[in-house]
């Protein structure tokens, strides 16, 4: 379902960065300001916070991030109040799933499917519930295969967390932002190591692509 609406950005909104490493991007978590570069960490939310301080200066903008490396849905339902709904965002931009997934692989965590549905609709009934009038981003959670983490293992059965994301998408009225397509077509250019150090997370080419893919929600 194409040609949900875009995002028109008023005055003195806020803008939340909310996921896990990827977003995350190891930002310094005792800063906890806004439009401050150590917060924003050193990956996509910072790229894209970037262009959009400077070109809608008129605006007056709040972008916050509040990824945390590791992060699985459950874990940010359990951080919910502080690090999103008391900060009141009128745009939230998610990121989260690709844990969900690999901690599976690796051992760490027996989460299916279901429970990332589960979790992430009920995290977002929780949210416009909250925040009746927030703008909802839902990002695609990513795997560029052949680098290092990312490998036959992973697939098919990753690519039903990718549905599921953007059904949610759809089923709250969300922009999706396809990033797995960004590295598929980026692949085509140069190896998929250039884009990614391990598949998982991005290489600071990669997070650029990444944030111009976001920037394209906005009007």
């Amino acid at each position: 379902k194409k040609g949900l609406k875009k995002i028109q950005l008023l005055k003195d909104q806020t803008i939340l960065f909310q996921g896990d490493s990827i977003t995350d991007a190891g930002r310094n978590r005792e800063e906890t300001g806004y439009n401050n570069p150590k917060a924003l960490g050193t990956g996509y939310a910072m790229l894209t916070a970037v262009p959009l301080l400077e070109e809608y200066a008129e605006l007056n903008l709040k972008i916050y991030n509040k990824g945390i490396s590791g992060n699985k849905v459950y874990q940010l339902a359990e951080r919910w109040d502080k690090d999103c709904l008391d900060l009141k965002p009128d745009v939230l931009s998610i990121l989260i799933g690709v844990n969900d997934f690999w901690h599976k692989l690796n051992g760490n965590y027996n989460g299916t499917i279901e429970i990332y549905r589960n979790d992430f609709i009920a995290l977002l009934e929780r949210t416009v519930k909250a925040l009746p009038n927030v703008k909802l981003v839902i990002c695609e959670p990513y795997a560029v295969p052949g680098v290092k983490a990312v490998d036959e293992k992973w697939f098919p059965e990753f690519y039903e967390y990718q549905k599921a994301a953007r059904e949610i998408a759809v089923k709250f009225g969300a922009i999706f932002v396809p990033f797995q397509k960004v590295y598929d077509e980026a692949v085509k250019i140069a190896p998929a190591s250039y884009w990614t150090n391990d598949g998982v997370h991005a290489a600071l080419p990669g997070a650029q692509l990444m944030a111009k893919a976001w920037l394209e929600a906005i009007k």
